[in-house]
């Protein structure tokens, strides 16, 4: 599952253009995410210096993105040649400011855990009802 995670307010608390506190268990989850087999997408308005420091800051505690405000990883033949940021397609997308907030950490994984429990049962069952159709 392609997941992308807005940064200030989201990982770390609303700072910016500083880096605020790591918000409680952020790095952790996303860390777990990524070994899962998710695809993580850091989506945010940093650019330049403040994106280094952005990126810079999930690497120290080993959070690594597969790609950056891109579907695309950087050097990919398809990434942004424009420099700006495009719009990201992903099937999840975690940010402070979606409708309700943010939920805490730990209901965040259950609630990805449980879409992807969903959609493979749901390509599972569909296998076999084709199997057995006449």
């Amino acid at each position: 599952m392609t997941i992308a995670v807005d940064f200030d307010g989201t990982i770390v608390e609303h700072k910016f253009p500083d880096i605020g506190k790591e918000i409680p268990f952020a790095i952790e989850t996303l860390r777990t995410l990524a070994e899962e087999g998710h695809r993580l997408i850091l989506w945010t308005s940093r650019d330049g210096e403040l994106l280094e420091e952005a990126l810079k800051f999930c690497r120290d505690r080993g959070l690594e993105f597969y790609a950056v405000n891109s579907n695309y990883p950087p050097g990919s033949l398809f990434t942004n040649r424009a420099g700006g940021s495009c719009k990201v397609v992903a099937d999840v997308y975690i940010d402070d400011r979606n409708v309700g907030g943010l939920p805490d950490w730990g209901t965040i994984h259950e609630i990805i855990t449980g879409i992807r429990a969903k959609k493979h049962k749901s390509h599972r069952k569909r296998g076999l009802k084709s199997l057995f159709r006449r």
